[in-house]
């Protein structure tokens, strides 16, 4: 593979934080073994992520200006600056990015691009001779539980909430299985439209059909019984780029954050933290941190404002500040995530179960207490708590999805209780995965493998 000629390839993710990392941390693995790479991201957002390209010289940030759409807020560019329900306005915004795209792509010429939600990528790639790769940062489970073509989806044949309360016959998992609350979440997400009059599930299908390959960032032993179902019910060639393990950035946990951290014991603190598109409504918000207090465990939380709130410390419950005094701290801006995880004074993650945080968890040695919110995240709690077995989930209500803060309480004892059979099994198999993950030689493999499928699709 040494004497082949260097790849070039495009990145076009999501404009959302979580994919723009994803697609940045497989970037410097492909950048570590010398290929080139474009990356498409929004103008203002470049600074954010600057200290996570690890390899300047090879991949090279585009700027990408991200066009007003009416109905979203002026200067919009990822989904940390619009609440959840104008995300759809922020995909129309992104699809109005072709003709920049476009033009880029024809000055460049790469053999690859990968993308996710812009459905019209493959179509503008095969014009210029580009191969395009579905890189999907959701779980393979996720994709063929929902959209299978098993489902025979269409607009006269939309999915269901029946549809999702147990797997189809032959799917891989007994133990991937919906909630109530979680159907009616899911078919609202994946039926609704979803930026330019598309709805989310016809521009997952149009995107999956018409990309040259799917590419998943997990590995067989992980989840091979899932990406086996992908490429039997799309008829695709599936490439797997290992678990790719984030690095950690140049810079180094500072500030309040690390001040914070650094006055308690080795294990002892509770981090919450729900990534950049949360937003839950008040009397959960409230819930949460109340559950928090109740461990009278040092915690520190990182959310956005709840629901009609400016602010976070104007949500919080009376006399919360008070009773938790130092042992507590909320948190309502962007933090440096990865390096709180690995700070060694944190023993316990409460996730609402993205996958990029579940990942960094995975590779450090904080137990997880789940509490998935939306989509994609419930798969995942189901196959951390379930398939895996190296978290506990809250329990929410069937019918109304809501959790207490007594729920909240129970599951951090649970993992962080060293008396708990529960917390000793969780412990066991959070220790074995990690050993995987961070076992020598595991990424190298996974991604020389990667490259030379993607050397076999140029030469196809």
């Amino acid at each position: 593979m040494a004497e082949e000629k260097k790849l070039h390839i495009a990145m076009y993710p999501w404009f959302a934080m979580g994919h723009l990392t994803s697609f940045l941390h497989i970037s410097n693995k492909l950048a570590e073994r010398g290929h080139i790479i474009s990356f498409y991201i929004p103008t203002k957002t470049q600074s954010k992520l600057l200290s996570f390209n690890l390899h300047p010289h090879l991949i090279s940030f585009i700027p990408i200006n991200v066009p007003h759409v009416e109905g979203l807020p002026p200067g919009s560019e990822t989904t940390s600056d619009v609440p959840f329900h104008l995300l759809p306005f922020l995909m129309t915004a992104m699809d109005l990015t072709r003709p920049q795209l476009e033009l880029s792509l024809q000055n460049l010429k790469p053999q690859f691009i990968f993308f996710d939600f812009t459905h019209w990528v493959p179509q503008t790639a095969c014009r210029f001779g580009i191969r395009s790769i579905c890189y999907v940062t959701v779980s393979p489970a996720t994709l063929c539980f929902l959209i299978s073509p098993d489902r025979e989806l269409s607009e006269v044949n939309p999915l269901t909430e029946a549809d999702l309360l147990e797997p189809k016959p032959g799917f891989p998992s007994s133990y991937i299985k919906f909630k109530s609350h979680e159907a009616r979440n899911l078919v609202k997400l994946t039926e609704n439209e979803f930026g330019s009059g598309i709805s989310f599930h016809k521009r997952q299908q149009i995107s999956l059909n018409d990309s040259d390959a799917i590419a998943f960032k997990t590995s067989r032993e992980m989840e091979g019984i899932y990406s086996d179902y992908v490429a039997e019910k799309w008829g695709k060639t599936v490439i797997l780029a290992g678990p790719v393990v984030p690095e950690k950035p140049k810079s180094v946990l500072e500030g309040e954050t690390a001040a914070f951290l650094s006055k308690f014991e080795k294990g002892s603190v509770v981090y919450c933290a729900f990534g950049s598109e949360c937003v839950l409504a008040k009397e959960q918000f409230q819930e949460l941190v109340l559950g928090l207090e109740l461990t009278n465990r040092p915690f520190l939380v990182a959310l956005k404002p709840p629901v009609g709130f400016e602010t976070v410390d104007s949500a919080l419950p009376d006399g919360f500040k008070r009773r938790v005094g130092s042992r507590g701290m909320v948190h309502g801006g962007w933090v440096q995530q990865h390096l709180i995880l690995s700070h060694g004074s944190v023993g316990c993650f409460v996730t609402h179960c993205g996958s990029g945080s579940l990942l960094e968890a995975m590779v450090n040695e904080c137990q997880m207490v789940l509490v998935p919110n939306v989509g994609d995240q419930f798969i995942n709690a189901r196959i951390m708590s379930k398939d895996l077995k190296v978290g506990v989930e809250v329990e929410k209500g069937d019918e109304d999805g809501l959790f207490t803060k007594e729920g909240v309480c129970t599951a951090v004892e649970a993992v962080m209780d060293k008396e708990s059979r529960v917390g000793e099994e969780v412990r066991a198999n959070h220790k074995k995965w990690r050993d995987f993950l961070l076992s020598e030689g595991l990424e190298d493999s996974y991604i020389d493998a990667f490259i030379n499928k993607l050397y076999g699709l140029i030469s196809t």
